[in-house]
């Protein structure tokens, strides 16, 4: 009995042996649903497969190119890099882990901060990279972030945050969580500004993030299924000795508890996003 994982989607291919070449890595993508999808077909259709609806783990890069007209931006704040404050270390220092999560996702931090538009409507966006450590905040966040608001405020331009994170970023200590306040002090004058903030929760958004900034902004959207909380669900369960709700601290549990405003998948974001801001923002 032959079983099926997947199907051909071009028709008689005739390659020679000579002409055959290893398969790439990365050529074909498994969703958690055991669904087969092709590279490109995923690349096509924003990182979603069209199989079942999941939502592959994507970076800066990917979702700049998604969200911004003709995949064009301007990075902002691109030399802010993080260091070792404190000179840290637990299994490895803070230091040879920064050189090598940087060589390996050629970042300079968890977060990128970029100005384009999106369907015409010129905005700033910062990206969390979930690749790097985590996706965790840190100083260099916490700065990148406030630098993102200011231009804002000073151009004049709706702001948004793309959150996917473990939370704040130990290594870092008090200065990790010391971001936490700062950011939310640079939203509050965005705020007093008139200026829109949208925040667009991704597979996952934990911790600190989830406390201060990522439930704080004008309108909350998520992508189907993503995790969002504080603790994770074997801590919580731990804690209080119970069962967890079926789906809890899934972004449509949390949207049926009113703290996320809408559901919205990545294939529909730009256009809901320029939507958003096109209806809540004044035009002088």
């Amino acid at each position: 009995m032959a079983f099926e994982w997947f199907k051909r989607k071009a028709q008689n291919i005739t390659t020679s042996t000579d002409e055959k070449k290893d398969v790439p890595k990365g050529l074909w993508h498994q969703t958690p649903s055991g669904k087969i999808v092709e590279h490109d077909e995923l690349k096509r259709n924003s990182y979603v497969s069209p199989e079942d609806g999941f939502h592959v783990r994507i970076g800066s890069a990917e979702f700049f190119d998604i969200l911004f007209d003709e995949g064009k931006f301007t990075e902002l704040d691109a030399n802010v890099e993080s260091i070792d404050i404190l000179s840290f270390k637990d299994t490895k220092s803070y230091t040879d882990r920064l050189k090598e999560v940087k060589a390996k996702t050629k970042l300079t931090d968890s977060i990128r901060n970029a100005v384009g538009t999106v369907q015409g409507t010129e905005m700033v966006v910062s990206c969390m990279d979930f690749a790097f450590i985590g996706g965790s905040l840190g100083s260099v966040m916490g700065e990148k972030i406030k630098r993102a608001i200011d231009y804002c405020i000073e151009k004049k331009l709706p702001y948004m945050i793309i959150c996917q994170s473990g939370g704040a970023r130990m290594q870092e200590a008090t200065y990790s969580l010391m971001q936490l306040a700062k950011v939310q002090a640079k939203l509050a004058q965005l705020s007093e500004a008139g200026l829109l903030y949208i925040a667009y929760l991704c597979d996952p958004t934990f911790g600190g993030i989830t406390a201060s900034f990522a439930m704080t902004a004008d309108i909350i959207m998520a992508e189907p299924g993503a995790l969002i909380g504080f603790a994770g669900p074997r801590v919580i369960r731990e804690t209080i000795g119970r069962d967890l709700p079926e789906g809890f601290q899934t972004s449509e549990f949390l949207q049926e508890k009113g703290f996320v405003d809408f559901i919205v998948k990545r294939t529909d974001i730009r256009n809901t996003v320029a939507k958003t801001v096109n209806l809540l923002t004044t035009q002088a």
